[in-house]
Formats: structure tokens, sequence, C-alpha cells
């Protein structure tokens, strides 16, 4: 798949399982690389810039007596973006799809 389709739409993806509920990094990473063929690591850089600009924060959950681990949550601000977005997306995305069915112009 051309890289630069994934490139465009894994943010709005990270949004969207956070959107559903709070996860930590490896969780979202392998859920996403289950369904998008992308490279280990490329989660967490988004989660960073997800961070730093307030749409998402961070806590520590001890759970099944492991080490503890860093979970992600939806800030408000990130919680209306990705609303936003989504609609953005999904609005274009049915534009494309239309103009790739087209068999006449």
């Amino acid at each position: 798949m051309n890289i630069q389709y994934k490139k465009g739409v894994l943010e709005l993806c990270v949004l969207s399982l956070l959107d559903r509920r709070d996860r930590y990094g490896y969780e979202i990473s392998e859920y996403l690389s289950g369904k998008i063929d992308i490279a280990d690591g490329t989660v967490y850089p988004i989660l960073r810039k997800l961070k730093s600009d307030g749409l998402v924060v961070t806590y520590l959950s001890e759970e099944s007596g492991g080490p503890p681990r860093k979970y992600y949550s939806l800030t408000k601000t990130g919680r209306e973006l990705f609303k936003n977005d989504r609609a953005d997306y999904m609005n274009f995305a049915s534009t494309i799809q239309t103009i790739l069915e087209e068999r006449e112009l």
C-alpha cells in the first residue's frame, strides 16, 4: 500500500481507538499493525505529538501484577478534534470513492 495513504490517517486511527476507551501504547500499536501494515514504533511518535498538542493525557496503571503501563486518554479538546476530523475524513473518503467509481464524466 502507498505509504502516503497511511500517513494521512494514522493519527485519526489512534484518536478513534482512544475515543472508544483509554489504551496503552503497545495495545494501540498491536491493534493497528494487525489492520494496517505499519512498522514497529510508528505509533509512539504520534502519541507523543498528541500529548504535546494537548489532545491526550497519560496516567500509569498497574494491572495483573506487572509493571505499570502508561495509558493514554483523550482530553475534551482531543475528543472534539476527533469528531470534527472524523466527519471531514468520512466526507473526503466518500468523495474519493465516488470519483474512483465513476465510469463516465
